[in-house]
């Protein structure tokens, strides 16, 4: 693993899911929890790296580049997002640009955590193009 490497040289990982203008905020988040629900398909941490994919980079700024943002995720604030067994979404609520929606995950190992992903279409300054709806925050709620 290359410590030195900036944030943008490592995004996106290649040969996984991508923002899309095509895609809504909620399909956004349901693409990022189905590859967190099997996190090492089809490369280790490819749940992860997808979610970093979909993080906006004001998110990516925040968490650094791709080994801290990992790191993070499994920590124990996120840990229970990797391989969960279980994932209730609520609504999405949505105000123009901005969106948000609750999801309630079980992880493997029974715990249940409700988390609030916030995201916001992209504006199209850096990568990705405009139009694609990006992660800002996953908070617990």
């Amino acid at each position: 693993m290359n410590m030195s490497s900036s944030p943008s040289s490592s995004y996106p990982v290649k040969g996984l899911p991508t923002p899309d203008p095509s895609y809504g905020p909620e399909r956004v988040v349901e693409i990022q929890l189905s590859a967190l629900a099997d996190n090492d398909d089809p490369v280790t941490d490819a749940g992860i790296k997808t979610a970093y994919n979909f993080a906006s980079p004001a998110n990516r700024r925040a968490t650094g580049p791709l080994d801290r943002f990992v790191r993070m995720v499994e920590g124990p604030q996120y840990a229970p997002m990797i391989d969960h067994t279980e994932a209730v979404t609520g609504p999405i609520e949505r105000d123009g640009a901005t969106a948000s929606q609750r999801v309630t995950l079980t992880g493997p190992g029974g715990r249940t955590v409700t988390y609030e992903f916030g995201l916001s279409e992209h504006d199209g300054s850096g990568v990705p193009p405009a139009g694609c709806w990006l992660t800002d925050r996953v908070t617990i709620s």
